[in-house]
């Protein structure tokens, strides 16, 4: 009967012990989500979003840049926080007092413009070719050029205003599928970007879409991390 007792009682301690440190780990990993992208339990984001190019009304959003706005948003309620969508040009004044998430070119998103005339000076975006329907953008000595269809580029960016407090993700995608590419990218890949940039380094990557035709936006590429050609005039 001691046996019987001794053995439940390693029992109960063994699975409150495993108990305990599921939840610690639980607990780190949270801390860290929050850490990364800078929303704390409570907090608010705002979602910066782009207006539909081809569609004559204002406030009209392209649906590969709702399902991007799904995403974050998922982001932001993981994180325990609330996130806002805002159109790009209605965002309060002012920088890293929310986290904020950029979607769309500047072309589209006057928040991402003046983001890339302040903060990414060394991403250069060309505007679209209505004739040959090719978008394009330059950071450093390298440009990529859209082919419809078959391979297609977004830049993923997190950086800080001059003063710090929370950070921006820019989304600068030459499409709105490559910018909900993107989004599933910084919302299945955080970890490892946490891993190698942390909490508090700035960065800013190129992701190529393969084949978007064919795969959507499932099948994605890291071309590569273009961060110091992308803040080299900051």
């Amino acid at each position: 009967m001691r046996d019987l007792f001794v053995n439940l009682l390693a029992s109960v301690v063994a699975g409150t012990a495993v108990w305990l440190a599921q939840r610690v780990r639980g607990h780190m990993r949270l801390a860290r989500k929050r850490a990364f992208f800078g929303i704390d339990d409570g907090a608010t984001c705002q979602l910066a979003v782009s207006r539909h190019a081809s569609s004559p009304h204002h406030l009209s959003v392209h649906r590969g840049d709702v399902a991007a706005l799904v995403e974050l948003a998922t982001i932001a309620r993981d994180c325990g926080g609330r996130a806002d969508l805002v159109p790009a040009e209605d965002l309060p004044e002012g920088i890293g007092r929310f986290a904020e998430f950029c979607v769309g070119g500047p072309g589209a998103n006057e928040r991402t413009a003046a983001h890339l005339r302040s903060i990414l000076r060394g991403v250069q975006v060309a505007p679209f070719d209505a004739e040959t329907k090719t978008v394009e953008f330059t950071i450093g000595a390298t440009t990529y050029q859209r082919e419809r269809s078959r391979v297609e580029y977004v830049f993923l960016a997190r950086a800080w205003g001059p003063a710090g407090g929370r950070p921006v993700f820019v989304l600068g995608g030459q499409t709105a599928p490559t910018n909900l590419a993107a989004a599933r990218y910084l919302a299945t890949r955080y970890r490892e970007l946490h891993r190698r940039y942390g909490a508090d380094k700035r960065f800013c990557l190129v992701l190529r879409i393969v084949e978007p035709g064919v795969y959507g936006s499932d099948y994605v590429e890291l071309v590569g991390d273009v961060t110091a050609e992308a803040f080299a005039l900051h």
